[in-house]
């Protein structure tokens, strides 16, 4: 697609999700411009492990010595005996140096206005905002950024654009788990399990399988589908964007955001690099752009539902009715610690042999193979295979493989 040449386009960033110091290190390594993670305490997502206050000050050092950018969520909807916590969580973050809160109640953007007046304010997606009227008065509020709701479509964004300060940012999901519910309001979560989804506690209700019963009929359950495995009805594909970063950077997205902060550091890895190396095409492209073969094909190796493009391209279907499960058709084996004198050290993440070929991720660039023709154990024993959990292993090789580099290898069918 060709760029829009009535507007000179800003530079996107790539932010990655960081739900541990892992997760950011690998986020910062394989090319993210900027990071979102949360604390200990009102963020959406208490399934990561997440950064206290010590962590959190490690964490931003780290990544601004990198040039990273780092923005911590405050998002959930504190409730009344948690605002007391408030002001202390915010003066913390504040001391810590992160670049920006992201933020979905209105009480809680006006403590930080008060609070951390230096400190930019985005509205996060749980804010819900789908118009141009909203994004403007958040600006007036003091907003920097609007994160905005994963309903709208590209037609809707270059509209709010349109009609919206310059200098307001706007950001938008490109990768990742998909809510069913509107920009995240569910309340499935708390009726059948007492966990808040508003709350970062979500226990994912919407992807179990589900029968209908008829009340006079107990102990008889019908799936809605006629099929052994039930139905799936709730249950979200995962949005990819990768063919289409063109087309939202031409709507007017700043931010090009990856879900997933409760995900593994190899997942991580994988997004951040493909979105990253495809951005830098984009703008090296000279007027047009088409994402390499590689780069779509990477995605493919991380754990996921079934893709689609969400919402961007208008109501295209959007659950995946066989099954809850995920689409896994690659394994990492191991993780590259050091190379030296030819020679790979490699921590082991799952059993693998002598005669096998590996496929190797480094960071910021297209994955390359190798075959394993002899490995030795830390003692420099040879041995035929690594079967023990974060074993060391070394593995002659004259192509080096860089530190930090993902070992990953192609599941049988």
């Amino acid at each position: 697609m060709e760029q829009n040449e009535n507007r000179t386009l800003k530079r996107a960033e790539i932010l990655s999700p960081a739900g541990d110091m892992e997760r950011l290190l690998t986020a910062v390594d394989f090319g993210a411009d900027a990071v979102y993670l949360g604390g200990k305490s009102f963020g959406m997502r208490t399934s990561s492990n997440n950064f206290d206050e010590s962590d959190l000050k490690k964490a931003v050092d780290f990544a601004h010595s990198k040039n990273v950018k780092v923005y911590l969520t405050c998002n959930t909807l504190p409730k009344n005996d948690e605002v007391k916590n408030l002001p202390k969580f915010i003066e913390n973050s504040k001391n810590a140096g992160i670049d920006a809160f992201i933020v979905a109640d209105i009480g809680v953007f006006n403590l930080i206005k008060k609070l951390a007046p230096n400190i930019d304010i985005h509205v996060s997606t749980q804010a819900g905002v789908v118009n141009y009227l909203t994004a403007n008065e958040f600006y007036n509020l003091g907003a920097k950024r609007v994160v905005l709701a994963r309903e709208l479509s590209l037609e809707e964004i270059a509209e709010i654009r349109a009609k919206t300060d310059k200098n307001l940012e706007l950001e938008a999901f490109v990768h990742g788990s998909m809510c069913v519910s509107f920009s995240g309001r569910c309340l499935l979560s708390s009726y059948l399990t007492a966990r808040d989804a508003n709350r970062g506690d979500c226990a994912q209700p919407c992807r179990w399988k589900y029968n209908l019963v008829e009340e006079n009929r107990e102990g008889q359950y019908f799936p809605i589908l006629e099929n052994d495995s039930g139905s799936y009805i709730l249950n979200s594909r995962d949005l990819c964007m990768i063919e289409h970063l063109d087309k939202l950077i031409n709507a007017g997205i700043d931010s090009l955001k990856i879900e997933g902060r409760a995900k593994s550091a190899y997942y991580v890895a994988v997004t951040t690099n493909a979105y990253k190396q495809a951005l830098n095409d984009f703008y090296n492209c000279n007027g047009k752009w088409q994402v390499k073969t590689w780069m779509k094909k990477e995605l493919e190796k991380i754990s996921h539902r079934e893709y689609n493009t969400g919402f961007y391209f208008g109501n295209e279907p959007g659950q995946v009715y066989e099954s809850g499960g995920y689409v896994r058709t690659y394994d990492v084996i191991g993780v590259c610690e050091n190379y030296k004198d030819k020679v790979a050290i490699i921590s082991q993440r799952n059993k693998f042999s002598k005669g096998e070929e590996l496929d190797v991720l480094e960071p910021k660039s297209e994955p390359f193979n190798i075959k394993i023709e002899k490995m030795y154990d830390e003692w420099g024993k040879e041995i035929n295979s690594a079967p023990h959990a974060t074993q060391k292993v070394l593995i002659p090789t004259d192509r080096e493989i860089k530190k930090g580099a993902y070992l990953r290898r192609k599941r049988k069918l």
